[in-house]
């Protein structure tokens, strides 16, 4: 387990040297990369429904950015998911005139990218997990662990300031 942290900060390390690089041959001056929690909250424009995600960016170093941020070339600042042409519809599209969901452009709608992208992620890691510890192979250590699939796990059913017992939540930051 200690390799594969180290391997991860490593990694991390020389991507962000990578892209540090890249961006000062662009003539960007810095790129700054959040190392903490970063709270993502629905639009503006949206009532939200649940207490907004605390999603903890540091601990998704190991990583390669581009899985989330899959639109990065690695030599431009990163931009949020809500940028324009991303994942920035408000509401789930529709087709024309009817209630059937657009599915070709569903993705692009907020709640829809995360839920897909940060579930999908967690389960298939789950299913990794699952199979490793069927496999009987050697693991050093623990087996690792993996985000929440529920969505309890992102939504906690309480403020973590103790201020509200109920509030809303699940977006972009």
């Amino acid at each position: 387990m200690r390799s594969l942290t180290f391997r991860g900060v490593v990694l991390l390390i020389g991507t962000i040297a990578y892209a540090s690089s890249a961006i000062a041959a662009s003539g960007i001056l810095r790129m700054s990369v959040p190392l903490g929690t970063i709270t993502l909250r629905p639009p503006k424009s949206v009532k939200a429904e649940r207490v907004p995600v605390k999603f903890p960016h540091g601990a998704h170093f190991s990583m390669n950015c581009k899985v989330c941020h899959h639109t990065w070339k690695g030599t431009t600042p990163i931009t949020g998911c809500r940028a324009a042409g991303c994942h920035d519809l408000d509401t789930m599209p529709r087709i024309a005139k009817t209630e059937r969901i657009d599915k070709a452009n569903a993705i692009r709608y907020y709640k829809e990218a995360y839920h897909i992208n940060c579930i999908g992620c967690h389960k298939r890691m789950k299913q990794k997990i699952k199979l490793m510890a069927t496999t009987h192979g050697s693991v050093n250590g623990k087996l690792p662990t993996t985000g929440p699939t529920g969505c309890i796990g992102c939504h906690p059913r309480q403020l973590t300031d103790n201020s509200q017992t109920r509030s809303s939540g699940a977006g972009e930051k």
